[in-house]
């Protein structure tokens, strides 16, 4: 454990070198990447989404999470250097609730994507042929997906134990659905099509499990702030657009693995070594998996702002009221956290 702290201080050593080592006036909650552009974006998330801060130990993580909070105070330790605030501030992004500041599940945690999806993901390519595989991996990968929406969800709009029960079922029976069924349509079909019905029951699955697991969003709205971070009211169609990003996000997360995979797997297998070794097929994949995963996870998360901008124009006409006859022209943006 700690060799891999060190490792991952290092790391965060290394990207900083050029900084000040100076603290002072260092601001501990600003993007240390531009976040209006789609580089810096991916940038902070290849650094948040290190999976071997995984492996930090909680005691690390309460350091980090004090130092935070201390710096936002200006009451650092003396001595205390830039890069020490920059390590601290890349396991806070990572292992606590932007909204809450509360410590996030080790599971739930976006860090944990690529260690947990690589292993869900492996398996389910390939064992896709019996149907109580299918079923098995689809409800196991639907059980991961639902702790990881809770987790990253806004936690500003609270989630009753019955919704979230009800959107696990419903997404795990749209996921298995999915897959049994297309499995029964293309069994007359080339190998490959078969390989790629897992993806096709994920990118279902998603389009449910995301919207039901939030859907207190979609009926009460999402907190909606000025660039000041005033509260300024609620809004269910930027609920509706933060959403509908983090759809995109995860099926975009998924799609280069479960789509290219299989037709990697498919041309490995055919090969003579490949046939004498099966049973190192299904540990290839889940590391060929891991692979797409790495860099996947932060480009998918990087594709949105998680602060996002919207035109007070298009909210509810009431609210918009609501903020004319408050603010006047003086607002002309709203912003608020689409959630991961």
């Amino acid at each position: 454990m700690k060799f891999v702290s060190l490792f991952v201080y290092m790391s965060t050593v290394l990207c900083v070198s050029e900084m000040e080592a100076d603290p002072s006036g260092f601001n501990i909650d600003a993007p240390r990447w531009d976040q209006c552009t789609f580089r810096g974006r991916v940038k902070h998330f290849f650094n948040i989404t290190d999976p071997r801060t995984v492996l930090v130990p909680e005691r690390e993580l309460d350091w980090a999470k004090a130092m935070v909070e201390k710096s936002r105070m200006g009451v650092v330790p003396p001595g205390t250097q830039v890069e020490q605030l920059l390590y601290a501030k890349k396991l806070y992004d990572s292992a606590f609730h932007p909204d809450t500041g509360e410590k996030m599940n080790v599971i739930g945690r976006m860090s944990f994507q690529v260690p947990g999806g690589m292993i869900i993901t492996g398996f389910m390519l390939q064992f896709y042929r019996t149907m109580p595989a299918v079923i098995f991996w689809q409800w196991v990968n639907q059980s991961f997906n639902a702790l990881v929406n809770y987790t990253n969800r806004n936690a500003a709009s609270p989630t009753s134990v019955r919704q979230m029960t009800l959107s696990y079922i419903t997404a795990t029976t749209t996921a298995v659905a999915t897959a049994v069924g297309m499995n029964m349509l293309t069994k007359r079909a080339p190998p490959l099509v078969g390989r790629w019905v897992p993806f096709a029951a994920v990118a279902a699955a998603n389009c449910v499990n995301i919207p039901m697991m939030r859907q207190q969003e979609l009926i009460q709205g999402i907190c909606v702030k000025d660039r000041n971070h005033n509260e300024i009211g609620h809004s269910r169609r930027a609920a509706a657009v933060g959403i509908t990003q983090v759809v995109i996000s995860r099926i975009t997360m998924a799609a280069p693995g479960m789509i290219l995979l299989p037709v990697i797997m498919e041309r490995l297998e055919k090969l003579h070594f490949m046939k004498k070794v099966k049973v190192l097929h299904a540990p290839l994949q889940v590391l060929l998996s891991g692979c797409f995963l790495i860099f996947m996870v932060p480009v998918a998360c990087g594709l949105f702002p998680q602060k996002c901008e919207l035109s007070v124009s298009y909210l509810e006409p009431e609210l918009q009221d609501t903020i004319k006859a408050k603010y006047g022209e003086l607002v002309p943006y709203v912003y608020f956290n689409k959630g991961l």
